[in-house]
């Protein structure tokens, strides 16, 4: 599982060549974005505090609740904006299909971008490498130093789990009668 920022398109492709049962996650930071700008500044906090609701909901269930109360008050004037939402709905809460612990880390892409900030800002401060294996080595060099700053994922002695297809629903895991953890179902 990976988060998905809206860009992303390509790589997907990619991925669901290569692996056909990955889950898409799409990135709440930037989909929250995308439909603030649809709406007048002055609604945007309030707007956004409905939006938290949706994210960060105790179950899928309380998420679809939070999604058809901003579809009813904001559908009317700003359809947009709902619409935006509502597309990608299932992709915005594929994360409930996780471990709890790792929710936070699969609501935004950010630990995909953020060690690639280091490597864009040496990259502008230095007007670039001058060829692409220089490029490469800087990049390289840059993210095998970053790594050691780098926090651990919450739950990663769940991701065992989640690699043999154990089934989570609302970020619990699913025990059969038998005691022992279900398949995920594909």
């Amino acid at each position: 599982m990976v988060a998905v920022g809206d860009g992303a398109l390509g790589f997907w492709a990619a991925v669901r060549e290569v692996w056909p049962k990955t889950c898409a996650q799409r990135d709440w930071f930037h989909k929250l974005g995308n439909i603030l700008d649809k709406l007048p500044r002055r609604l945007q906090p309030r707007v956004k505090a409905a939006l938290h609701e949706v994210m960060y909901a105790e179950t899928r269930a309380q998420a679809r609740e939070a999604i058809a109360r901003f579809a009813a008050e904001y559908g009317a004037k700003y359809p947009k904006a709902v619409t935006t939402l509502e597309q990608d709905a299932d992709a915005l809460l594929t994360f409930f299909d996780f471990p709890a612990e790792h929710w936070k880390h699969l609501r935004t892409s950010n630990v995909i971008e953020s060690p690639f900030a280091t490597v864009r800002l040496r990259q502008r401060v230095t007007k670039g490498a001058g060829s692409r294996t220089k490029g490469l080595l800087m990049a390289y060099k840059l993210l095998d130093m970053a790594q050691a700053r780098w926090r651990r994922i919450d739950g990663a002695h769940l991701l065992p789990l989640v690699q043999d297809g154990v089934a989570f629903v609302d970020g619990v895991e699913q025990v059969s009668k038998r005691g022992k953890p279900r398949a995920r179902a594909a």
